[in-house]
């Protein structure tokens, strides 16, 4: 069982507070909408629909830029207990299909469903049962990335936002790595990336030139995180009694 390959699912909820925003009042639903803070108090966007993205807006840009951007943005203020609501709600479904639910945030989580028997123990049948859940029940789209490890199952529930889902399979792990921007990987903001353009490393093929050794030396632990996401190599166990980590409260 220990070299059993692992199925991760990680779950994102497509501009969440927003979506919920729109699904209690449709007359918003071809308008752009943003959930955040006054202009007039420095307040800033906590997320935004993909109209307002079209914009340029962006989860926290000033709103007064955001107003500046797209003058027409229906800006509406943060609702915190009703999100955690239907978060709670969204929860309860992950819950159907595995115990191993680790929340991020309010709106994602990974799941381990390695065990699951459900639609067979498909993690992609398991995935997309999961995204029609979330819609019947809640009139929300969900994105879902499914890979052997968190790592990949994160990047992957970007990949066909919205309402849409990519499968990594195990095989298939390192030929979609190799293809990666070097800021697609954990850790690496705008610093960390431009100090590896500065040794010319701009994808993650280029970034497998480079030995364990040499990439700690120039950036201590995150060097060896790197090391193993180039090669598709997390470990993390999906943890169900962590602490969430955010809730994107803003002032």
């Amino acid at each position: 069982m220990t070299n059993q390959q692992r199925k991760i699912i990680h779950i994102d909820m497509d501009c969440f507070y927003a979506a919920v925003e729109i699904r209690d009042n449709p007359s918003l639903v071809s308008k752009a909408v943003a959930v955040g803070g006054a202009a007039s108090q420095r307040g800033v966007l906590c997320t935004c629909n993909y109209i307002a993205r079209s914009f340029g807006l962006h989860s926290a840009m000033a709103t007064s830029n955001a107003m500046r951007l797209c003058p027409e943005l229906v800006l509406l203020p943060v609702n915190m207990a009703k999100y955690k609501a239907v978060s709670k709600q969204i929860q309860a479904i992950f819950k159907q299909f595995t115990d191993l639910v680790e929340p991020l945030s309010l709106d994602e989580a990974y799941l381990d469903v390695t065990n699951s028997q459900q639609h067979s123990g498909s993690a992609t049948l398991i995935a997309e049962a999961i995204r029609h859940e979330i819609w019947h029940q809640h009139q929300l789209t969900a994105s879902a990335g499914v890979a052997a490890n968190k790592f990949l199952a994160k990047i992957a529930s970007g990949w066909n936002k919205p309402n849409g889902i990519y499968v990594i399979r195990p095989e298939q792990s390192l030929d979609f790595i190799a293809g990666l921007a070097v800021n697609k990987l954990f850790g690496v903001g705008k610093v960390t990336a431009s100090k590896l353009a500065s040794l010319n490393i701009k994808t993650c093929t280029d970034l497998q030139c480079y030995s364990l050794q040499e990439l700690h030396a120039r950036f201590g632990k995150l060097g060896r995180q790197l090391y193993y996401q180039v090669r598709g190599i997390d470990n993390r166990p999906v943890e169900p009694n962590r602490q969430r980590k955010s809730v994107s409260v803003e002032n």
